[in-house]
């Protein structure tokens, strides 16, 4: 698995990704994703309190996220939960927010735009290009 180095962002909210080759899908930083749709200053809780929800209710969706290291806020490499789109999907579902139709919206046209690269890997070199002059001009907070 690949740390995507582009920066995901949701209204200005950095959302880690990584891509895995092996199944070619992009996962998504859960607790990230539960920050921008909670709008919490404290996702791990909140992600803790909805996991134990979901198992109560009898969802089996927690024993298909896996653990990955992605870079912190500190800048070191640390474990977190990181889900595919579809079992993104279905956290947004338990998440009251009226942010998560525009999340819905902007999750399908990441995956499109990594669809796309993977057919013309250009459009690859454009987006790096393109974050690249982003960061240098500081539009782009460090994370």
């Amino acid at each position: 698995m690949m740390e995507n180095k582009n920066i995901q962002l949701f209204e200005n909210k950095r959302i880690r990704t990584v891509w895995d080759e092996e199944s070619e899908d992009m996962l998504f930083s859960v607790i990230d994703v539960i920050e921008v749709l909670a709008g919490t200053d404290n996702p791990r809780r909140y992600w803790s309190d909805l996991k134990r929800k979901m198992e109560i209710e009898g969802s089996q969706l927690y024993e298909n996220i896996v653990q990955l290291k992605m870079t912190a806020a500190d800048g070191k490499q640390r474990l977190t939960d990181a889900a595919n789109a579809e079992q993104l999907l279905r956290i947004i579902q338990s998440i009251p927010s009226p942010k998560a139709e525009p999340f819905k919206l902007w999750l399908a046209a990441v995956g499109r735009e990594r669809i796309d690269e993977t057919i013309d890997p250009e459009l690859t070199i454009d987006r790096a290009l393109e974050t690249y002059l982003k960061k240098r001009s500081g539009l782009f907070a460090a994370y």
